[in-house]
């Protein structure tokens, strides 16, 4: 195993240190740990991303649904329309995606590029949610059922982006949840991870036709990831969870920006 490679698995860890410190954010660092250590393509990398975060949050679900934190009816009028849209994406519309698209001046965007340039202005846009880090509106517990349309094409907007960069899409979850549904916040997070499983596992489904899995490794990954969890969680009791959400804010922001930079000018 080389160097690389040991790299990439403490990366694994880390996805699930940082979903336990923070509660979410580690699916972010999926895709770019799985490209950058251990080579893979990147539509091969955002479908193991889809089982990686599907099987985590599923983790954070269950926990969450013994403490009856997650509010069912309105999870499945968000996750219908996204499940049928992530598994729509990955299913059919990534693979007929041509692996060349066009060229700017001396530019080939290929297929991976743009995925992963698409990734990475997805990653900025999470940064910047999470160094903002604005507190909510007022909690409100009455579900509006005016907002329900809101919810559903919120819904499909998030299913297509999970299923193009294989990240859970929690930053925008999570504020749909609250201001549209008018959930508490607590409420809106536990929700959210209990769509986040749904819709990534959902979603994997798409792509078991469509291409080679190495179910080892693949394993092996997420039990890592899902061991990070409980390690971040442990943390957590040690740190003040609201500077490390907007540090880590930072670093997603270098990340992306590192990203755009390596796919297109390097």
């Amino acid at each position: 195993m080389s160097i690389i490679e040991i790299l990439g698995y403490i990366g694994a860890l880390l996805v699930g240190v940082v979903l336990g410190l923070i509660g979410g954010g580690g699916s972010i660092l999926t895709v770019p740990v799985l490209v950058y250590f251990f080579y893979l393509n990147p539509v091969t990398a955002t479908a193991y991303s889809l089982f990686v975060v599907g099987s985590s949050a599923l983790v954070g679900a269950l926990r969450n649904m013994q403490k009856n934190l997650v509010v069912f009816k309105t999870a499945f009028v968000f996750a219908g329309p996204a499940l049928v849209m992530v598994f729509v994406t990955r299913k059919f519309i990534i693979p007929a995606i041509p692996e060349q698209l066009f060229s700017i001046g001396g530019l080939l965007i290929t297929k991976s590029l743009a995925i992963m340039v698409f990734f990475a202005i997805i990653m900025l846009l999470a940064s910047v949610t999470m160094i903002r880090n604005r507190k909510p509106e007022k909690e409100q517990v009455a579900l509006n059922p005016a907002n329900h349309a809101l919810l559903v094409i919120q819904g499909i907007v998030i299913g297509f982006i999970t299923g193009m960069v294989g990240a859970g899409g929690g930053f925008l979850i999570i504020p749909a949840l609250v201001i549209l549904a008018k959930l508490p916040m607590k409420k809106a997070v536990a929700t959210s991870l209990f769509i986040i499983a749904i819709n990534s596992l959902i979603g994997f489904t798409g792509d078991i036709s469509n291409i080679t899995i190495d179910w080892s490794f693949l394993f092996l990954f997420t039990v890592l990831s899902i061991i990070g969890i409980f390690i971040g969680i442990w943390l957590n009791k040690f740190f003040d969870g609201k500077r490390l959400k907007k540090a880590f804010g930072w670093f997603v922001l270098v990340m992306g920006i590192y990203i755009i930079y390596k796919e297109l000018f390097s």
